[in-house]
């Protein structure tokens, strides 16, 4: 019994480091470590300790889940004027769903921080992708009660926004409608693509196109296809043209 209370004591040291060093790395720390510590609370492991005050994550979770989308809407609206209200409500949900949560929760190495029960833990409850999303989205809910809003969008800085500006969503933007819309409403010319070169190996080619306007480069993208090397192009010229009208 004394070994298990030593184990015991061990595993909390650990933890309560692991919570320091997530907070040291992020560059920021909690004024009430105890809302950390539910983020990463499963229910699990408060139906095995009933008799200490533990909180589950499902409450911050759900508030979380709210301050995420209007921090992620928030961006997006002010990120890409030129897109409708169906781009970016098709962009966010592409950004908050749980395959992008997991991401960045396995970015972070929030897995080895969640407290779990022992049957959640034999059965892989720590790499559960539903169960990871939760954590991120509880998470940001803690951060948000702790430190406010302009913290939460400092973090989202960190590790969200910059994944969206380099295109890792671009799957779900169409950059080329947007641009086209865009010349069209302004008459300003013609759009035209062009590959500029084919680079590696056919199993694993690259590609790079540029978008002119009437001649004028506006934006050279790359990509695995001549489509998505034509959609960061496409992106890049949205951002040029936008520099522009500032």
């Amino acid at each position: 019994m004394r070994r298990n209370g030593k184990e015991k004591d061990l595993n909390t040291r650990t933890k309560e480091n692991q919570f320091k060093e997530l907070q040291h790395s992020l560059g920021f720390f909690f004024e009430n470590e105890k809302l950390l510590k539910q983020a990463f609370t499963h229910s699990s492991y408060v139906n095995e300790h009933r008799r200490k005050p533990f909180e589950d994550n499902e409450r911050l979770e759900f508030l979380g889940d709210a301050v995420l989308e209007l921090t992620i809407s928030q961006f997006l609206f002010k990120r890409y004027s030129s897109m409708s209200e169906g781009e970016l409500t098709k962009l966010r949900a592409a950004i908050v769903c749980e395959p992008s949560l997991v991401s960045f929760a396995n970015e972070l190495g929030f897995g080895k921080l969640i407290l779990l029960g022992k049957g959640e833990e034999m059965t892989g409850g720590r790499e559960r992708p539903a169960l990871l999303a939760d954590v991120f989205e509880a998470f940001i809910g803690s951060l948000y009660l702790d430190q406010g809003i302009d913290k939460v969008i400092e973090f989202l800085e960190q590790i969200v926004f910059p994944k969206i500006s380099a295109g890792a969503f671009s799957h779900v933007m169409d950059f080329k409608s947007q641009l086209q819309e865009l010349v069209q409403r302004d008459g300003s010319g013609v759009i035209e693509y062009r590959v500029l070169q084919e680079k590696g190996p056919a199993h694993n080619k690259e590609f790079v196109s540029k978008v002119t306007l009437s001649g004028e480069e506006l934006g050279v993208g790359t990509g695995r296809s001549k489509k998505e090397a034509e959609q960061h192009a496409a992106q890049k010229a949205l951002e040029f043209l936008k520099a522009k009208t500032t």
